[in-house]
Order: C-alpha cells, then structure tokens, then sequence
C-alpha cells in the first residue's frame, strides 16, 4: 500500500501540501496577492480509504482495515510585487487505522514538510470576452522533522527534498465563467530508510532509497456568483511518476514506489461582505483510479483571511 500524504496525492495530493481543492491561494490557481498583502489560510481535511491498488490491482487488506488521515495545513501568500508571489505552507499530519477487534494500529503524526514556491505572473490579457493569464511557478519543498518515510500506509510523507516548477493557464470569461489548466513536473530527491536493504526490480544494500519523480496535471472549470462573493469549482488532477517499482503482493510498500492516479472534486469559497478580507471553504475529493495509491476520499474545510500589511 502506498499513500503518499500532501505529497502529489495531495498535492497533488496535498500531494502534493499543495491541496488541489484548497481555493485561497495555491501553487496551481491564477490568483494573486497585490504587493504587501498577505492572504493567510488554515485548513483542515479528513481522508480515509479501504481499498487500495497493489500495482494496478485494487484490493483490500483485513489486517488494517480502513486508514484514516487527518491534518491541518497552515498557509499564506505574500505580495512581494503585484507580479509576484511567495507562497508558504506547513501541514501537520496524523495518521491511524481501525483493526477488527476494535482498536487502532501504531500510525503516524507530526509536523511534515516546509514548503516554499514563488508564484510569477507572465501575461494577462484581454481576449474577447475574458481575459488570459499565463502564470509560472518554482517550488522547493523539505522535512520539517525526522518522521519515518518507509513507514507506509502510516507514514506522513515521503521524506525527501522535492523541486517542482508549474506552468498554468486560465481563460476568464467576463461574466465569472473561468477554465484553468496546469502542468508541473515534481524532481524528488532520496530518503533514508530504517533498514540497509530493499527491493526495487534488484536488490539494494542502501538505507537510501531513490523517491520517483512525477508529472502533475489538473485542469478545473468553476464559476464566481452574487458579485464575487461564492465561487464553487469543479476539479481533476492527475498524477504519475516517471519511474519505480510496484507494490509486491503480500508485501508492504515503500517510498520507491510507482504511483498513479485520477482524482476528481468540487469546491466552494464564499466571501461574505459583513467581514471584509474573511473567506471560508469547503471541499471533497475522490481517486477514482491510480497504481500502488489508496483509494482515498477526503474532504476540507477552511478559512481564509486576507490583509494588507
């Protein structure tokens, strides 16, 4: 079983922290923070899955029965120019399972990975009738702790560095219709393991293991109702990785894993005028296919707040 938390499952997903269905401000929306304004964001989301793909085979275990992941991602993008943005999220992590005779399995629970992009928007547009953005961004991701990467489905991440960068696109329609789309590619570095061998299509005398690099994609068509005080999104995100091994049968998975997957979900925001700056959110998700992944259902719910410095 492989769940890889925040990190592209969600992410894309969450991971990769990252939350696709997150609408404050994230590495993959066209939104931006004018110079010296800081839209901060708490967010909390509930995930849990009993069926899982050992390769590309969906099973289920009895041994673990349903594996429940909770946590709370801190977030805030900053204006440093009204082109550019510097985003940052922290998630804390806490992952368990129920067992048959009703008691929890050893999970997992910490402060993850510290996550830093910069957001740069190239071109805005008026075409017809909306306008086109072309936006980029470059992110750097690493542990903030020490936590057990090869610990899996309970481990909280991946524990290892990551580099990504991620073109995006949208077309806005004047009347609040939009379509976005964006593609990032995710380089992953090595985590270190609490053992000196492993399998990967080979054996390995290494606590290192290499983690699989992947390509992300989302695309998402949402509308802006009531004077651009409610906006609700529908969402895909697709994940796979470049390289890696499968799940073995009767085996547990480990960060070398291959992972894939189809994740659709809906969002909504809304702005009330009553408390200016003050935006809260709600959100669900689902895989709908993958490799070596959980087949998670999550949903999220949250706060935002905007302000100028």
């Amino acid at each position: 079983m492989n769940f890889n938390l925040r990190k592209g499952a969600f992410c894309s997903l969450l991971l990769t922290c990252f939350a696709a269905g997150i609408s404050a401000q994230t590495v993959s929306d066209a939104i931006m923070m004018k110079q010296k304004e800081i839209c901060a964001a708490l967010v909390y989301e509930h995930g849990s899955f009993d069926h899982y793909w050992e390769g590309t085979y969906l099973r289920t275990n009895g041994t673990i029965q349903t594996v429940k992941i909770n946590s709370v991602a801190a977030m805030a993008a900053i204006g440093l120019h009204n082109r550019v943005n510097l985003l940052v999220s922290v998630p804390y992590v806490q992952t368990k399972s129920t067992v048959p005779n009703g008691g929890f399995f050893k999970g997992a629970k910490g402060f993850q990975d510290i996550s830093l992009a910069l957001k740069g928007q190239i071109l805005e547009k008026q075409l017809g009738a909306g306008k086109l953005a072309l936006l980029a961004t470059a992110g750097f991701s690493t542990p903030l702790t020490n936590y057990l990467s090869d610990y899996r489905p309970y481990s909280i991440g991946f524990g290892a560095n990551e580099y990504n960068g991620r073109a995006i696109l949208q077309y806005k329609l004047d009347k609040g219709l939009y379509l976005r789309s964006s593609l990032a590619y995710l380089h992953r570095g090595q985590t270190k393991a609490e053992r000196d061998y492993y399998y990967n299509n080979g054996s390995y005398y290494t606590p290192w293991m290499d983690v699989p690099s992947a390509w992300n994609f989302d695309a998402i068509i949402g509308y802006w109702m009531l004077n651009y005080q409610l906006k609700v999104e529908a969402n895909y995100v697709g994940l796979k990785s470049t390289s890696g091994d499968d799940v073995r049968p009767y085996n547990a998975a480990q960060p070398t894993n291959k992972v894939q997957f189809d994740q659709v979900g809906a969002s909504v925001q809304y702005y009330p005028k009553s408390f200016k700056g003050l935006g809260g959110l709600l959100y669900i998700r689902q895989l709908i296919n993958g490799r070596n992944t959980g087949k998670v259902t999550s949903f999220g719910a949250g706060l935002t707040y905007q302000f100028k410095i």
